[in-house]
């Protein structure tokens, strides 16, 4: 794990010099040592959840095996995160602008240069690497070199930290925004300047807007009203200040804005002034200021539009969610729809919001089942859908919360969040949560899909889901064939995996599918679906489309936003398209995401960037996924997957799930390229540790060729191809690496011992299959039939050389020819319990038949009884007194 930090008591170059180190670090976490300075902490009240800054409590520190420090050198500044420093091997890389010290932290890698601020290295190394930042982030660098170098006008400013600044600027950073929270020192004519101003301030509220005029007169010229000006906005966190000071002969004008809407430009044309939107000036002779007052009150009535209100940058509808809802349910919609909190609204009162922090919290200490009305915050703070964004922001930041419930009339309408409010302050920010998918364009690619299904589905498959169209007609209920059926009848597949969806009761629609087909219907409450079981053991999947929260205002048609968001969980665009059942629109396709296209394309996409982190297992499904289609995963997606292996996040989940998925893998055709495409993205430490994917790779990519080599001589395949893959990848490795392996995934007892045969035989077998002269033939039989037939397409892979493969071929024939003619049925009536003592008697007659020791069925019988002899019934033989 990387970590990048800083000094405490952070600033805004701290804070910065973080941003920026990010971006040469991409997998680094920004973790803030202690205690920062009062401006900064205004800033990330509003910031925090885009810069994603943790604090130390909140990272493991002792899976950190980097640190990035920036800004400082100091190890006393370091606070909690000092003690990584006394950590063997731990690698230190530092920018830093101070003077060196005795005691400084020393690294592998030392940028220290004397520049104004440490920002300004970073933006450098930013610019030589062709790094692209964002407006937002060309803010916060900005906002680090402007405090560490007083506007780039302290004595420590050189010009490497103006030629940083002037390329932030062309980057989109916003002036407005550093000004917002930056100060500046005063000369004392300045001072007084500043007072008569100040008391003379008379303030207005104009179509919402908190303006202020202010008006001064002094004998000399004072330069910096400007600057003063800008202090006063400061001051009162005004939209808007206009200085109207007299000085010698000439009166001039100065106005500042902070919002869109007043365009001081426009105000002061009329006083022959100039600039820009949010700063401009003016000078006029010969009249009185408070004559000119007046005026400018007048051109400020005249040119200020109304303002943006919270019900302009809400979101609405709201998702809001009960107190009784889980928290783990809860956490789920946070990430699929990426909020930050969510209301929690009882008999239509709004009641309580609960944070993203708040449910990670309880998540951490297993707390996943309880009910949220247990951590969420019951004291609410609303704003009011007429209130001005400004005020939403000031309340924002007063008490350092990042969402803020919307009223109208008391009744919940939406909700502003800190990603709202930055929106409207930072050109082009990209909200840290995204959706990835593109809305269908293509309308004419399979607008209808009932001939492909009719084509693709066997006669059967397709007879139920008309039969399930017809029933939810009857029942008043929506019907659709969802998921992978649909995506594999429009790619040419037959998939007889039927996933129904429902818009109406789907536990009805079970029980009439079985009463009609003559199976039995399951309720699963855990997994929120039931199953049909057909008599031939077929399963039909009926889950009933369900939105775990509510909206407000609320929706009009709840069908169509049911089933979306029911598509919206799904893992992939190509898995999240339904088809209509019902008969007056059977075979219709709904695709609100895209998957046709994505289809076309060859393309495997998340519906949204949040998707690994809410499964994680959906990493090795989009690798299973794309190997087996041919297709390719998207760029972000890929991206996303890259972040999730990075931040090993299938180490959360339960290995029974991981299993399940990895051993669905491992049962492709195209297995070899799936776990070709495991080790690029650097994930066998992460599944079969202790495994060198490079050593085994040959033979694995010689599986698919000995499985259809053993088809060829009529062999018949293993009953669980999977496990010859796994077999495969352990056959190089240790007898501890592959136990724990194993035990990792609980393979049961059976399989173990399939293993462990293989692991402990396939040497011999292959030694005496390669052995020139040949030994006897019933030599090598008897140490084929010593292993598992799970370990032939290992054998047939290693055998390089055509004869040793025709003799591999003629030990299955021998085989084949010898095979006993007595069964387990035979043993059993000899008073003895099927369990492992079958395999062994089998198997010592199958040898005697290859060595000729018996040749009949009566022979056969009597060699068991033999072999028996002295033995109490069902008492497992010991290895030493086999026979032959």
């Amino acid at each position: 794990m990387r970590i990048i930090t800083t000094h405490t008591n952070t600033d805004f170059d701290g804070l910065a010099a973080m941003v920026a180190a990010q971006k040469l670090y991409p997998e680094a976490v920004l973790v803030v040592p202690g205690k920062l300075a009062q401006n900064v902490q205004e800033f990330l009240a509003l910031h925090r959840d885009v810069l994603g800054i943790r604090n130390p409590g909140e990272i493991n520190l002792k899976a950190v095996k980097q640190l990035v420090l920036v800004d400082t050198r100091n190890p006393a500044r370091l606070g909690r995160l000092g003690t990584l420093l006394e950590k063997p091997g731990l690698e230190i890389h530092v920018y830093d602008h101070h003077p060196a010290a005795e005691d400084d932290v020393r690294g592998s890698l030392e940028v220290v240069e004397l520049v104004g601020a440490a920002t300004t290295l970073l933006v450098e190394k930013l610019q030589m690497r062709n790094i692209a930042v964002s407006p937002f982030e060309a803010t916060v660098m900005a906002l680090g070199i402007y405090e560490d170098t007083g506007c780039l006008t302290f004595a420590s400013t050189t010009p490497r930290d103006v030629q940083a600044a002037a390329h932030l600027l062309a980057r989109g950073a916003n002036l407005a925004v550093v000004a917002d929270f930056l100060g500046r020192p005063l000369t004392e004519e300045q001072k007084g300047l500043l007072k008569q101003l100040l008391l003379s301030a008379q303030r207005y509220l104009i179509n919402g807007f908190k303006i202020l005029v202010a008006r001064a007169h002094v004998d000399d010229f004072v330069g910096g009203l400007a600057l003063l000006t800008h202090k006063l906005a400061e001051i009162e966190r005004l939209d808007a200040v206009f200085c109207i000071v007299l000085m010698e002969d000439r009166t001039h004008i100065v106005g500042r804005s902070s919002v869109p809407e007043i365009n001081v430009r426009e105000i002061l044309a009329g006083f022959d002034g100039g600039g820009h939107r949010a700063a401009a000036s003016a000078t006029v002779k010969d009249t009185g200021v408070d004559n000119l007052a007046a005026c400018l009150l007048d051109a400020i009535k005249k040119n200020v539009r109304p303002p943006l209100t919270a019900a302009d940058i809400m979101t609405s509808p709201v998702k809001a969610i009960n107190p009784e809802t889980k928290v783990e349910e809860a956490n789920q919609i946070i990430l699929r729809y990426g909020h930050s909190g969510l209301p929690v609204v009882e008999g239509g009162r709004l009641v309580g919001i609960v944070s993203r922090r708040d449910l990670e919290k309880a998540l951490r200490h297993g707390l996943g089942h309880a009910p949220v009305k247990a951590y969420m915050t019951r004291e609410v703070k609303t704003v009011d859908i007429r209130t001005p964004v400004t005020e939403v922001q000031d309340v924002m930041i007063e008490n350092n919360i990042g969402r803020l419930p919307v009223l109208d009339d008391g009744k919940l309408v939406g909700i502003v969040s800190r990603t709202n409010i930055l929106k409207t302050l930072h050109r082009k920010f990209q909200p840290r949560f995204s959706t990835l998918y593109l809305a269908s364009t293509n309308q004419t690619y399979y607008r209808n899909a009932a001939a492909i299904l009719a084509r693709y589905l066997p006669g059967s498959a397709y007879e139920l889901i008309q039969a399930a169209g017809r029933t939810g007609d009857r029942q008043g209920i929506e019907v659709y064939l969802v998921g992978g059926s649909v995506r594999d009848a429009m790619l040419g597949y037959a998939n007889t995996n039927l996933d129904l969806v429902t818009v109406g009761d789907g536990n009805v629609l079970a029980d009439a599918l079985a009463r009609q087909f003559k199976g039995r219907s399951k309720v699963l409450e855990k997994q929120k679906r039931a199953v049909v079981i057909l008599p031939n053991g077929q399963q039909v999947s009926v889950t009933t489309a369900r939105v775990e929260f509510y909206e407000y205002p609320a929706i009009t048609s709840l069908n169509d936003h049911s089933l979306k968001h029911e598509l919206y969980r799904r893992d992939f665009t190509v898995n999240a398209m339904a088809v209509a059942l019902n008969e007056a629109r059977f075979g219709e396709v709904v695709d609100y995401f895209g998957g046709r296209e994505d289809l076309q394309y060859g393309l495997i996409r998340v519906l949204h960037n949040l998707s690994f982190v809410e499964d994680p297992v959906r990493v090795l499904r989009a690798i299973r996924y794309a190997c087996r289609y041919g297709f390719n995963i998207q760029r972000e997606t890929l991206a996303l997957l890259r972040e999730a292996v990075n931040d090993n996040l299938l180490a959360a989940l339960p290995v029974e799930r991981v299993w399940a998925e990895l051993k669905r893998l491992l049962g492709e055709e195209r297995t070899p390229q799936m776990l070709a495409r495991l080790a690029q993205l650097n994930m066998w430490p992460q599944l079969f540790p202790g495994v060198t994917y490079w050593e085994v790779e040959p033979l694995i990519a010689a599986i698919p060729g000995a499985l259809k080599t053993l088809d060829r001589w009529g062999v018949a395949r293993p009953a669980e191809v999977w496990l010859s893959y796994l077999i495969a990848v352990l056959h190089w490795s240790d007898a501890a690496t592959a136990e724990a392996i194993c035990h990792r995934y609980h393979l049961n007892k059976k399989q173990l011992e399939k293993v462990r045969a293989t692991l402990a035989g396939w040497r011999t077998a292959v030694n005496l299959l390669t052995l020139d002269p040949p030994p006897r033939t019933s030599v090598v039989v008897r140490a084929v039939l010593s292993l598992p037939r799970e370990a032939y397409p290992l054998i047939a892979a290693v055998l390089e050389e055509e004869r040793w493969l025709v003799r591999l071929e003629n030990v299955f024939r021998v085989l084949n020819e010898h095979k006993p003619a007595i069964t387990g049925k035979d043993i059993k009536n000899l008073g003895f319990l099927p369990g492992p003592i079958f395999k062994q008697v089998l198997e010592a007659v199958w040898q005697a038949r290859v060595d000729n020791v018996v040749r009949s069925r009566e022979e056969e019988l009597a060699f068991v009884k033999q072999y028996l002899a002295g033995y109490k019934e069902g008492e497992k033989i010991a290895p030493s007194t086999r026979m032959g």
